[in-house]
């Protein structure tokens, strides 16, 4: 039972990681790469799409994304999501791929970015720090309800916090590396 409480835990964990590196791929750092796009929703006939969905998105130079949709009729609305989105890019359509240049990040921009990635990294910690909490707390019930010694219930919480710690200093590896990626010039 014990097992299961620390396992479920550890699950938890990971996604609350994954989640964390999948909002960092996001975020722009000067470099283009196609998840960028991963949140820019086309209206594709009045369903929200992402756009890798629609189109095939490639880079062929470090700060250029080149998006070749499957559908031509849907590039005016590509297009239009792109504009919309809060990425501060300017699609360029040729009629046959959109083009999308990254301009060179500024010291400012660089700046609010490596704030933006320490709040996300600072609410994943507390995401941890909630599953850990809940996981003592489903320990705690099982040893009241006598299906569990003490020992191994202190036991189990001494694991789920090794956990914990073991997740907080992967946040910590992951905030230094983007914080790396976003600075360079």
């Amino acid at each position: 039972m014990m097992k299961e409480v620390v396992g479920e835990a550890e699950e938890k964990m990971k996604k609350a990681i994954e989640v964390l590196r999948k909002d960092f791929a996001s975020m722009r750092a000067g470099r283009a790469t196609p998840s960028l796009l991963d949140k820019v929703m086309v209206d594709y006939y009045g369903t929200p799409t992402p756009i890798n969905q629609m189109a095939k998105i490639s880079v062929p130079e470090p700060r250029l994304l080149v998006i070749q949709p499957w559908d031509k009729s849907g590039m005016a609305t590509i297009e239009k999501a792109i504009q919309k989105s809060d990425l501060g890019l300017n699609p360029s359509n040729d009629g046959i791929v959109i083009r999308l240049a990254i301009p060179q990040l500024t010291q400012e921009r660089r700046n609010e970015l490596v704030k933006v990635a320490k709040k996300k990294a600072e609410e994943t910690r507390v995401a941890l720090r909630n599953i850990r909490r809940d996981a003592n707390e489903h320990l705690k019930a099982l040893e009241k309800e006598k299906q569990v010694s003490e020992d191994d219930e202190k036991r189990a919480q001494d694991d789920v916090q090794k956990m914990t710690d073991k997740y907080v200093k992967e946040v910590e590896h992951v905030l230094e590396h983007k914080e790396q990626e976003i600075m360079e010039v």
